[in-house]
């Protein structure tokens, strides 16, 4: 059985971060989003993988590499636009030929990984098999209409859903997919939708198996979404210290210090990660936040939030909360002093505050 990972979006929910940092790459819990979808289709049992690449293929490749560090073979499959999921499949045939296969969105991350559904694909052996879970915003993804247990029918993002189940962002199909691809008309999107592919399954016989998640899933194309997927893997984490943490510093809770990280004078609250060579100085750092490499934060309260690496925080006067702040970022204090911030700051930005 392959693997097929999708990472060509442009991610234009996360704008400006994403005019220059793939969304797949964005960090939760300091580990690129995408590389959760490898490890997850690694723990499954499958060892080869391709990776649909668009306009940041280079960072991606770049980022992922051959695939030798989680002991995969990884294949690079290019897309000319977005053209839609079924696209991808589509254009993916020459590396999957006649195998089995996952297909596993790049920004997306499934809290109880794939290992049970995909030997639940091989065991009772369906053309399809989709996830589905139960959402309160069902216009924002492909909705499925259930009968009996049977999937009778898939709308992509409908403005009237038939139900609150959505297309969970991982498929498994055997080779009976491509004719569907072949077959079916560009949506009013101008893409080739996996709602209307697995549609043209469903209505020619074949059988599409759906399987309800129980555990939380989270599709990592808005802030809001990263931030609550950070939290809920920030919460699985143990802590422990590589790094130096001075007397009058206070370390409660599950939180992750990496080698060469200074903690001079602070409060930190796990659950906590922060990433090698940072500098943490006279500050608050509260409970589900992840600071990335290199990262200076000095007289700052920050919490719930998300920083990435080479940013350096000053001095701001009030408590930063669920904010997401790119690479090399400066933000740093001018008096008078505002009551309140939030930020979702681009890469190599730098801030000054009245």
């Amino acid at each position: 059985m392959k693997g097929l990972i999708l990472s060509g979006g442009k991610g234009t929910r996360l704008r400006p971060l994403t005019f220059t940092q793939a969304k797949q790459l964005v960090p939760v819990a300091n580990k690129p989003v995408l590389f959760y979808g490898i490890e997850a289709l690694k723990e499954a049992g499958i060892s080869d993988i391709g990776i649909i690449v668009g306009d940041t293929k280079d960072e991606i490749k770049q980022a992922t590499g051959d695939g030798s560090r989680w002991d995969l073979n990884i294949t690079y499959i290019e897309q000319e636009a977005p053209l839609g999921l079924a696209h991808a499949v589509k254009i993916s045939e020459e590396f999957l030929k006649d195998e089995h296969f996952v297909m596993y969105l790049g920004d997306n991350i499934l809290k109880s990984g794939i290992t049970s559904l995909v030997e639940e694909f091989q065991q009772k052996k369906p053309n399809s098999l989709i996830l589905l879970t139960e959402v309160p915003n069902p216009q924002m993804f492909g909705v499925a209409e259930l009968e009996g247990g049977r999937v009778v029918r898939l709308v992509e993002k409908p403005k009237k859903p038939a139900s609150n189940l959505a297309l969970v962002g991982v498929y498994m199909f055997d080779a009976h997919i491509y004719e569907a691809v072949k077959a079916i008309k560009p949506s009013w999107r101008n893409e080739l939708e996996i709602t209307d592919a697995i549609q043209y399954l469903v209505e020619h016989g074949f059988e599409v198996q759906p399987h309800l998640v129980t555990g939380w899933w989270k599709d990592t194309g808005k802030l809001e979404d990263i931030l609550e997927a950070n939290r809920l893997i920030l919460e699985t984490l143990s802590g422990s210290n590589l790094g130096h943490v001075d007397d009058t510093s206070k370390i409660n809770g599950q939180v992750v210090i990496e080698q060469g990280v200074s903690v001079k004078n602070s409060i930190i609250r796990g659950p906590v990660i922060i990433g090698e060579n940072s500098e943490i100085t006279d500050s608050y750092i509260g409970p589900f936040t992840s600071i990335q490499n290199n990262c200076k934060i000095i007289l700052t309260e920050i919490e719930h939030s998300i920083v990435l690496e080479k940013s350096e925080i000053v001095e701001v006067g009030s408590r930063i909360d669920e904010s997401l702040i790119g690479r090399e970022v400066k933000i740093f204090k001018c008096p008078p002093k505002p009551s309140v911030y939030r930020f979702m700051v681009g890469d190599k930005s730098e801030i000054g505050i009245k």
